[in-house]
């Protein structure tokens, strides 16, 4: 657990989150079994030697912007396991078609692959809103 002390160095140290975070991250795309073109994609197309280090390491003091695209992806996964009835068809989603609005017809997948931060959380923000 990470401790915080006031008039003391932090014990905090950024590879930890990055470790924790490229952990779940991998996890999730084995579950909606994404190739490696979409896991790059998702975390904002680092150099293909970087990822492929991040992938086989897990360890990284990682960019703001790819902690901020995990944490969608975390939200995306979430919310998936929360409205769906089995973890099989929460993790099959994204690469459905869908109807929704912000995937004009194509899978949510589809959508994330635009490679933006925006795509991302469009479609977070969309299954959130389906939450309630």
């Amino acid at each position: 657990m990470f401790q915080f002390k006031a008039g003391a160095e932090s014990r905090f140290q950024p590879e930890h989150l990055g470790a924790t975070a490229l952990a779940a991250f991998f996890s999730i795309a084995t579950a909606w079994g994404l190739n490696a073109d979409d896991e790059r994609t998702l975390l904002g197309s680092p150099p293909r030697s970087t990822f492929f280090k991040w992938k086989s390491e897990r360890q990284a003091k990682l960019p703001q912007d790819t902690l901020e695209r995990i944490s969608y992806v975390m939200g995306i996964y979430k919310a998936l396991h929360i409205l769906l009835p089995s973890a099989q068809a929460a993790d099959a989603w994204v690469k459905k078609p869908n109807t929704a609005p912000i995937t004009n017809g194509q899978s949510a997948l589809e959508r994330m692959r635009g490679g933006r931060v925006v795509d991302l959380a469009d479609v977070r923000r969309y299954l959130d809103t389906q939450r309630g």
